[in-house]
């Protein structure tokens, strides 16, 4: 594979994580992720299984990279911690 980044529709397998498991792995409130998820513009791919939300874990590392604000919480204080350097996603 060259060095194209791959869309979400590519992956295989997703991994679907809860809003407060977002939360901590974005380093933000659950808040913040619940407004998201009721904003159309924010894309987030997520599913409803039993009355509870479960979000895709590479819609949620998009989000959290478009907005400058929500990218230095997610490098200070989420999974960015242990991250030496992202996998280029992209929508296109």
């Amino acid at each position: 594979m060259d060095n194209k980044a791959l869309a979400i529709e590519e992956v295989l397998h997703p991994i679907w994580i809860s809003v407060s498991e977002a939360a901590d792995l974005g380093g933000v409130q659950g808040k913040t992720i619940r407004r998201a998820l009721k904003d159309e513009k924010a894309d987030l791919v997520f599913r409803i299984v039993k009355n509870r939300y479960q979000i895709e874990l590479g819609s949620l590392i998009l989000f959290l990279h478009r907005n400058k604000k929500l990218n230095n919480k997610l490098q200070d204080f989420g999974l960015g911690q242990y991250v030496s350097g992202w996998k280029a996603f992209s929508n296109k």
